[in-house]
C-alpha cells in the first residue's frame, strides 16, 4: 500500500513537470504570434489552453484523492498541498500566455509591438520561457539551489518592464495610445509569468525543506 502511495506522489511531481512543459510552449508560441502577427498560431495558443486546464483538473482530482484516502503527513502532506497551489499558478501562467496571443490576434494583419520595442519584449518573453523551463528542472530534481537563478531572472524582468514605461512616457514616443496600451499590458503579462515562477519555486523550497521561503 505504501509503495502505491509513493508512486502516486511521484506521479504528482511528473504531472507538474508536464504542465510546465505545456506552459513553456504556450509562452513561446504566443510570443512568436505576437512578433510575427501570426493569427493561426495565436489561435493555436488560445485553443491549446484547454489542455492546461484539463491537466490542472486531473492533478487536482489526484491530489484530493490522496488527501482523502491516504491522509498524508509531514513531507508527503507538504507535497500534496503545495502541488495544489503550484498547479493553480501554472494554470494562471498559461492564461497569461493566452492574453499575449489575444493581443497578437487583435492586431493582425499588423503587429502589436512597434519595431523599436521588439528587442525588449522579445527579451522579456525569453526570460519568461526560460523561467518556466527552469521550473521543470527544479520540480523534477527538487533542486532548491537552482531557485536563486530564477530570482536573478525576475529582477531583470522587473528592470525591463520599468524600461518599457520610460520609453512610452518619453516625449519621443510616436506610436500612439493604442500601441502604448498594448505594450503596457504585454509587459505586465510577462512580468506576472515571472512572479508566478518565483512563487512556485518558493513552494518547492517548502516541499523540500519544510521552511517558508522569503520573497526576494
Amino acid at each position: 500500500m505504501r509503495a502505491v502511495f509513493i508512486d502516486e506522489l511521484e506521479s504528482v511531481h511528473a504531472d507538474l513537470a508536464d504542465i510546465c512543459g505545456l506552459v513553456k510552449v504556450s509562452v513561446r508560441d504566443a510570443t512568436t504570434a505576437l512578433v510575427e502577427g501570426n493569427a493561426p498560431l495565436a489561435e493555436q495558443v488560445i485553443s491549446a489552453d484547454e489542455r492546461v486546464d484539463r491537466a490542472r483538473d486531473h492533478l487536482e482530482e489526484k491530489a484530493f484523492a490522496l488527501l482523502s484516502l491516504q491522509a498524508p503527513v509531514a513531507g508527503d502532506l507538504r507535497l500534496v498541498v503545495a502541488a495544489l497551489r503550484i498547479v493553480s499558478d501554472l494554470e494562471r501562467m498559461g492564461d497569461l500566455s493566452v492574453h499575449v496571443a489575444k493581443i497578437a490576434r487583435l492586431r493582425v494583419p499588423q503587429t502589436a509591438v512597434p519595431p523599436s520595442m521588439v528587442p525588449t519584449i522579445s527579451r522579456m518573453a525569453e526570460i519568461a520561457e526560460d523561467m518556466v523551463g527552469q521550473l521543470q528542472t527544479i520540480i523534477t530534481g527538487r533542486d532548491v539551489a537552482a531557485i536563486e537563478e530564477l530570482k536573478v531572472d525576475e529582477e531583470e524582468m522587473d528592470q525591463l518592464r520599468r524600461s518599457l514605461f520610460t520609453v512610452m512616457l518619453a516625449d519621443s514616443w510616436q506610436h500612439g495610445v493604442e500601441a502604448a496600451v498594448d505594450i503596457a499590458l504585454l509587459g505586465r503579462y510577462y512580468e506576472r509569468i515571472a512572479d508566478h515562477a518565483v512563487s512556485i519555486a518558493n513552494r518547492i523550497v517548502y516541499v523540500v525543506t519544510g521552511e517558508v521561503a522569503l520573497p526576494g
